[in-house]
């Protein structure tokens, strides 16, 4: 198949594209190149040393011999560009991961709120508007977050995209519905992403698109089969308070012995996937697409729930490292529970990874053999979700007074 990537030299678009390509398919990766222009913005670099797109293209070739290319587009702003581009290659399916993926980030300032709010709905529909014109029947999968559903205690499961009702009809009689689960997004980013299953929604029923909406989990880990198969095709690892997933970022202060810092109670149950079953389930959505005409198929996109001190506690009983309770920047639940439904998931016959396999150690191998890079200044999650949490953030937490458990 021919695959196009969206946002192919990022943290889930490399391996992913590196993993279709072992696999035989003809991959282009489409990319502005933003998230390293936001290192930039930050004053942070990955923990792992990344080379540029086209010399990680070079040494893929050099490896594999196989061509990963690559068209430097601005999706969000280069329609035109875009649409000429997909004519002239015509994928068979799309990888869209071209989207601003980092809650902290987005809520950093009005500007950051604007930037993710612009580029990701406007790289979305951009995307969906030129299949329609160009008639390219392309099938759209992408990479969207468990974050959609909210965080809520009420118990119940949360299903696969849709939410079976009943609505009573004027006569007193009852009649079935299916509709999208209620979103309730915790920040401009997730607020993004349940724009994009509206859109998504409108484009299936009517424009009769094949689209895949994968609501994926926390995604932990940083390497891959490919990605290991030379230093330089290394995938990047993010550990600051912006970019740095919670469970990375534990494993590399464990790593560097800087507290684990725990935000509000800990509480917070999350959903978690490795990044090698990411790439293994996009390829699976990939080769199983929904016919023109039917509903958006969505799935869950994650393997186990944590909370988050739990999490922080199997870092500190590996690594030796005292936990630190911090303020919670974000506006939130202090406890939640999070009960997933993921039979489709599991249902594609993918041998999943857990949290008690032995690529927690490898984490920490890989942060410890890199931790010369590490500004600790950049650790610390200093974006607060409003002003009320902004002026609680603990930005030193090594030298805080706050409570410590070891």
């Amino acid at each position: 198949m021919k695959i196009a990537v969206m946002g192919g030299d990022g943290f889930c678009g490399w391996p992913t594209s590196l993993h279709l390509s072992a696999q035989g398919h003809e991959v282009a990766i489409v990319d502005n190149l933003s998230r390293r222009w936001i290192d930039t913005e930050l004053g942070v670099q990955s923990l792992t040393p990344m080379d540029s797109i086209q010399e990680r293209r070079r040494v893929w070739k050099q490896v594999t011999g196989n061509d990963v290319e690559f068209y430097l587009l601005d999706l969000a702003r280069d329609y035109e560009r875009f649409k000429k581009w997909l004519l002239d290659w015509r994928p068979d399916a799309i990888v869209h991961f071209a989207e601003q993926r980092a809650a902290p980030y987005s809520m950093k300032s009005d500007v950051h709120k604007t930037y993710t709010v612009n580029n990701n709905i406007s790289a979305t529909h951009n995307v969906l508007n030129a299949l329609v014109e160009t008639q390219i029947d392309a099938h759209l999968v992408h990479l969207g977050t468990m974050g959609v559903y909210g965080y809520s205690t009420v118990g119940a499961t949360i299903p696969e995209g849709y939410l079976d009702v009943k609505i009573q009809k004027e006569d007193g009689s009852m009649v079935d519905q299916s509709i999208l689960y209620p979103t309730r997004p915790g920040s401009i980013y997730h607020m993004t992403k349940s724009l994009d299953q509206i859109m998504f929604q409108f484009y299936a029923q009517n424009d009769r698109l094949r689209i895949t909406d994968l609501h994926q989990g926390i995604v932990w880990g940083t390497q891959t089969e490919q990605t290991r198969m030379h230093e330089q095709l290394i995938n990047r690892f993010d550990y600051d308070g912006d970019y740095g997933t919670v469970l990375n970022r534990f494993l590399i202060q464990g790593a560097i012995g800087y507290p684990l810092t725990v935000h509000g109670t800990g509480g917070q149950t999350r959903a978690f996937i490795h990044i090698q079953d990411t790439v293994k389930c996009v390829e699976a959505a990939i080769t199983n697409p929904p016919e023109a005409g039917e509903r958006v198929e969505i799935f869950n996109q994650m393997t186990e729930c944590h909370r988050v001190r739990d999490l922080a506690q199997m870092v500190a009983d590996r690594t030796g490292v005292d936990i630190k309770y911090l303020p919670n920047p974000r506006q939130e639940a202090d406890e939640n529970d999070l009960i997933v439904a993921n039979e489709k998931f599991r249902g594609l016959g993918l041998d999943l990874i857990t949290l008690s396999d032995g690529l927690m150690n490898e984490v920490i191998e890989i942060a410890q053999k890199y931790a010369y890079r590490v500004d600790r200044s950049r650790i610390p999650a200093v974006s607060g979700w409003n002003r009320e949490r902004a002026s609680q953030i603990v930005h030193d937490p090594v030298k805080a007074n706050l409570k410590a458990v070891s």
